[in-house]
């Protein structure tokens, strides 16, 4: 599983970094700087979890437009730590952790990690209907982009195809 999980958390800093920079090149609405902001900080929250400390941030942190990067930066490294010094059996150790609403759960690190990127998949998704309905062009942060992408960069003779 942990081959899997690197590959999924290669596609999240894509995604994040695909998407910040469509942010960078636009002026998003607010909703949207919060919406990304939440993807940083419900990741704060995990990473915090996962390495037995208090989170920095809330869930839910207001952060301005320019905090975001810094943010995604130390966030995706605090994490490429993290996944370097796991093994398939840290995948299962389970976790004993409070969620936010005060209640208590126990599940295995491998769970909690994909959650983490489905979970920041989800808002990206959240992120581009927003920005269509401010009449802005949404960013593809698919997973079948990302790795056609990978497959184009390492493979000269394959050809990018436009995403479906």
């Amino acid at each position: 599983m942990l081959p899997t999980l690197r590959k999924l958390w290669a596609h999240l800093e894509w995604a994040d970094e695909t998407l910040l920079r469509t942010l960078e090149a636009a002026t998003p609405p607010p909703e949207v700087v919060r919406e990304y902001a939440h993807i940083l900080g419900a990741d704060e929250v995990w990473l915090a979890r996962l390495t037995h400390r208090a989170s920095r941030f809330p869930v839910w942190p207001s952060l301005t437009f320019a905090e975001l990067r810094p943010m995604k930066e130390t966030l995706h490294e605090g994490y490429r730590r993290y996944l370097d010094a796991l093994n398939e059996e840290s995948l299962a150790q389970v976790l004993a952790y409070t969620n936010t609403a005060g209640k208590s759960f126990e599940n295995p690190v491998g769970d909690l990690l994909l959650h983490v990127s489905l979970h920041a998949q989800y808002h990206r998704g959240k992120i581009n209907l927003l920005l269509r309905q401010a009449g802005l062009e949404p960013v593809s942060t698919d997973y079948i982009v990302f790795v056609r992408s990978v497959d184009a960069m390492t493979n000269p003779t394959t050809k990018l195809k436009p995403a479906t």
